[in-house]
């Protein structure tokens, strides 16, 4: 299984236009919490050049650890933001599209059922990967914000439903983005949706509450990825962290104190781990309505901002590091760079 999907052709036909532009190609996450798509096309210089992009949080894993099943509410949910990309792929016609599923179709009876409705009705044609793949493509997706320097890189990527971990060597990723090794991975059942169905944060003692979790998810992490060989690293300073998140980048923004979301200011961000605590801690202080009135939070995270800055909090106790990359990349891109390679672009 190659992690990009099945590649359709666009119902346009995905020809080149007659000024002879680059061919566009397209990619939608299918994930726990958020349903999202990119169209970009080849890029010498910066390797994507994206021309439309849509992000809509459908919790499509909402209820998922109770019941095994995606719920009709959230299949609604789910359908809608994909009709609309659906919309956008027409517009856009692109040479090839790669839609991937993640956790809350792996792991639900009747997720693959879904995606076969979506096929039929919508003409978008989902694979679901595996967590190793995964976590692969995301490495892929953060390829160009990996520094040369470090021994070892680690690349947290924080789901709805699972939070995925990737070790790798930057000199290999540099110089073979696409076919670079991944010395260590693992996924971990942690996710922000699946979370906030298990935890009430109290009206008062939240300090405490927080430590607790914090520590708890700690000792479920410290296993994952069975990548012990490479602890040294990050206790002498020879190791980056790259977090490729809504949780992460939301963090960065308010930290940035943005009055609307900039992905220019925040991707590529070297996030203080220090100063990332601290803005958890600011969030952590407030009721759910002040989280929402941040724009870099607002109604569909306020109430999970908190609990994906745990599960952070908690790999950065058990991989240490003293700034974290800001990526607002990841699984699309990842899926992007494969289908251009496969098309020779």
């Amino acid at each position: 299984m190659d992690g990009d999907g099945p590649q359709a052709p666009s119902r346009g036909g995905g020809r080149q236009g007659a000024r002879g532009r680059a061919p566009l190609f397209a990619a939608l996450d299918l994930g726990t919490n958020n349903c999202r798509m990119l169209i970009a096309a080849p890029d010498r210089e910066q390797g994507l050049r994206v021309v439309d992009g849509y992000s809509r949080i459908v919790r499509l894993g909402e209820g998922l650890t109770h019941t095994g099943r995606l719920s009709d509410e959230a299949m609604a949910r789910a359908y809608q933001a994909l009709a609309a990309c659906a919309q956008r792929i027409e517009a856009r016609s692109p040479v090839a599209i790669g839609c991937v599923a993640t956790q809350a179709c792996r792991s639900a009876s009747n997720g693959q059922v879904f995606l076969n409705r979506i096929k039929t009705d919508l003409g978008l044609d989902f694979q679901i990967i595996s967590s190793e793949e995964e976590a692969q493509l995301a490495a892929l997706g953060c390829a160009s914000l990996i520094e040369p320097e470090p021994d070892v890189t680690l690349i947290v990527d924080i789901g709805g439903g699972s939070t995925e971990l990737s070790w790798v060597r930057p000199k290999d990723v540099l110089a073979n983005p696409l076919s670079a090794p991944i010395l260590a991975w693992g996924t971990a059942p942690l996710g922000v949706v699946t979370l906030a169905e298990e935890e009430e944060e109290p009206a008062s003692g939240k300090e405490a509450w927080y430590e607790a979790l914090v520590e708890r998810l700690a000792a479920q992490l410290q296993s994952v990825g069975d990548a012990g060989h490479l602890r040294a690293a990050f206790d002498e300073g020879r190791a980056h962290v790259i977090g490729t998140s809504g949780t992460v980048t939301s963090l960065a923004g308010v930290h940035l104190g943005l009055t609307r979301y900039q992905r220019a200011r925040v991707d590529g961000y070297w996030f203080d781990v220090a100063a990332c605590r601290e803005t958890i801690a600011q969030m952590l202080a407030k009721t759910l309505e002040q989280r929402a009135a941040n724009p870099c939070v607002g109604n569909d995270r306020a109430d999970l901002v908190v609990l994906g800055g745990a599960i952070l909090d908690a790999v950065l106790r058990v991989w240490p590091t003293q700034r974290i990359r800001v990526a607002d990349r990841g699984l699309r891109e990842g899926v992007l760079m494969r289908l251009m390679a496969k098309h020779g672009t």
